[in-house]
Parts: structure tokens; C-alpha cells; sequence
């Protein structure tokens, strides 16, 4: 289009966040013992992908980002038209984990204490109990999230940022690993209530699931329209996720690679110093803080799940899209035009340099 023309891109030094100034020596790794490391602690996630395929046709990218969701510690928030099998994902992965799974169905009715949790009174000891509600879980679905209000949606942002709940005059933490997985239907929008930017921010991965191919779908109804649907079985525990987790910490990440992050993010707020200036107009917030440490934190679990020990541009591209999406506001111009936050993403990737 018009608006996305193509200037001549600038040069800037990716090895460095100052022009001409060398980047700093980074510290000794040993990448053959970490590589070692990464493909023992990875080798279970074969047989998670190997068990959910039984029951999930095709969708692998959806399922990979709950694996870094998983791996990570990130939320997600999973947006696709129904019947793309979102729930039966993240329940299947759950049992092949044997982790604790929930659902909660979020409806205008819903109250807080709903999925929190609640203060009981037993008229027979005469004392108060704490009820935990269905946020106590491993993997918490939240479906449809944005049916409920605001005062539903916001009791969820200290179980997403402090990993712990409130119910009357306790703070209980929550079950480690933790992890909010929520679903959106993106065409219907009547009597939903959007989430607001705050609150999108809280979620590392905004992810966005089309139709199955054909060949796919032929798939999908050979398999799933016997009496007995394949089942998956239990090929991972919780603590290898955890073990998982902390190696995920320890992935390899070049000063140029993290240079060619924070320029990424740079570039949506300040567009004109990066040579970008048709994108000024479109653009009315860029990509917050956590877009820069999701998109490398993201990254260590991509690589990792490839059995890899370090992380390489490429890596970086594939989830750039899921971890910005929802960071970067465009503005009333930007839609009349219709572009989106996706085209101002890949307008950024497109024209800043690979180191």
C-alpha cells in the first residue's frame, strides 16, 4: 500500500546500541556442555508434541506457543474463530504433563470471587474457611475472557503478575507452574467487553489461529469421528518443565542479538530515527518494556524446543509477531487506512538490518 512505501534503509550498528562504539566482550559460555544440557532437558518435548498430535490435528504453531508459554512462564492469549480446538489443546497438553488443568467459562454474570476464590462460614465450628476457586490450577483456560466485565478481567492481574491470590485477608500463592491461557472469539463482538491495553500487556503472546488446511481437516475427520477419540497419555511431569524452565534461562543470547531486540522495539516507538518515518502517523504507542524482555525470553524457549543452546534472529521473527501484536497501538489514520499492528511488525522487520 501507499502508506508502507520503501525508503532507503538507514545504517545502523546492530552489533551496538551507539553508533561506533563497540559493543562490550560478553562473558564466557560454554555452548558444547550447555548444548548437552539443552538436549537432555529438552528431549521430553518430542513426546509432548508426539501426544498431542494424537488428539490435535495440525495447529503445531498454536501448540509450540503454549510449550513457550509453558516453559517461560508467559501468558497467553489465544484469539481464533470457534472450533480451532483452543481448548482441547491446552487440556491435552495438560495431560500429557499431568498437570492440574481448569476451565472457566467467562460470562457478563461472572463475579470476581468466581475464580478466585471465597470466604466460607460453617455454621457448626462457627469459623470462616477460605474456598479456592478454579484459578488454582496449573493451566487455567479462560475462555472466552472478554465476555466478562472489567472487575472479573482485573481480578485476574494479580494471579498474572504475582502469582499469588487474595481471598478475604490471606494471600495464598498459586501452584507452581502457573499459567493463564486465554481465548477470544474475534468475530462476534456483541455484549464482550475488551480487554484493555493494561491488561493485554500482561499476556507475553498474543496468538492468532486460522482454519486447518484441507489436507488437515481430512485428517481431523478420519481421526476424531470414531466412538473412541485417541486419548493421549502422560509422557512429562511437572518437574521436568520446571528443570526445563531454568535451562530455558541459561540459553545463549549474543550482545548483537539483544541489540537487534531493543532496536526492534525502538523502532515502534521512535519510527522516524530508524528511517521510518511513514510509519510516525500510524503509530500511536509503541511496544511497551515487556515486549523487549518477552521477545528474548520468548526466543530462549523457541530455540529450545529446536534442542538448540543458543538464539538466532530467526528465532526472534517467528514469535516477534505473537509477543507485539498487542503491544503497539495504531492509530484512527492507520485504521482508516487499514493497516494493523501485524503490517507496522513486519513493516519494522523488514526494513531494520539482521545482524
Amino acid at each position: 500500500m501507499d502508506t508502507l512505501r520503501d525508503p532507503v534503509p538507514p545504517k545502523l550498528d546492530v552489533g551496538g546500541l551507539t553508533p561506533g562504539k563497540p559493543a562490550e566482550p560478553a562473558p564466557a559460555v560454554d555452548i558444547s556442555a550447555l548444548a548437552d544440557q539443552v538436549h537432555a532437558e529438552s528431549a521430553f518435548l518430542d513426546d509432548v508434541f508426539g501426544e498431542v498430535s494424537k488428539v490435535v490435528v495440525g495447529q503445531r504453531d498454536m501448540v509450540e506457543r503454549v510449550l513457550i508459554g509453558l516453559l517461560t512462564g508467559g501468558h497467553c492469549l489465544i484469539e481464533g474463530v470457534p472450533g480451532l480446538a483452543k481448548t482441547l489443546t491446552v487440556k491435552t497438553v495438560a495431560q500429557t504433563l499431568n498437570a492440574s488443568f481448569s476451565r472457566i467459562q467467562f460470562t457478563p454474570d461472572l463475579l470476581p470471587a468466581d475464580i478466585t476464590g471465597t470466604i466460607i462460614y460453617n455454621m457448626h465450628t462457627g469459623q470462616f474457611t477460605n474456598k479456592r476457586g478454579p484459578l488454582f490450577a496449573n493451566l487455567v483456560l479462560a475462555d472466552e475472557i472478554n465476555r466478562a466485565p472489567a472487575k472479573v478481567q482485573s481480578a485476574l492481574l494479580e494471579a498474572m503478575q504475582e502469582r499469588q491470590v487474595t481471598i478475604g485477608d490471606s494471600t495464598q500463592p498459586l501452584p507452581d507452574p502457573f499459567l493463564v491461557l486465554a481465548t477470544q472469539n474475534p468475530i462476534e463482538q456483541e455484549g464482550t467487553f475488551p480487554l484493555p491495553e493494561a491488561q493485554l500487556d500482561r499476556f507475553m503472546l498474543l496468538v492468532r489461529i486460522n482454519y486447518p488446511t484441507a489436507a488437515d481437516e481430512r485428517a481431523m475427520l478420519d481421526r476424531m469421528t470414531t466412538l473412541e477419540p485417541p486419548a493421549p497419555r502422560e509422557v512429562a511431569t511437572i518437574d521436568q518443565v520446571k528443570a526445563a524452565r531454568r535451562v530455558v534461562g541459561s540459553i545463549y543470547i549474543d550482545d548483537r542479538v539483544r541489540d537487534y531486540i531493543v532496536h526492534i522495539v525502538q523502532a515502534t516507538r521512535n519510527p522516524r530515527e530508524y528511517g521510518l518515518a511513514e510509519l510516525s502517523p500510524l503509530i500511536e504507542y509503541g511496544a511497551s518494556p515487556r515486549a523487549t524482555l518477552s521477545l528474548a525470553i520468548a526466543a530462549r524457549a523457541h530455540a529450545f524446543i529446536r534442542h538448540r543452546a543458543y538464539v538466532t534472529p530467526d528465532d526472534i521473527k517467528a514469535i516477534a509477531l505473537d509477543v507485539m501484536r498487542h503491544r503497539v497501538v495504531v492509530t484512527y489514520e492507520a485504521e482508516a487506512e487499514e493497516v494493523t499492528s501485524d503490517d507496522v511488525v513486519r513493516r519494522v522487520f523488514e526494513y531494520l538490518p539482521v545482524p
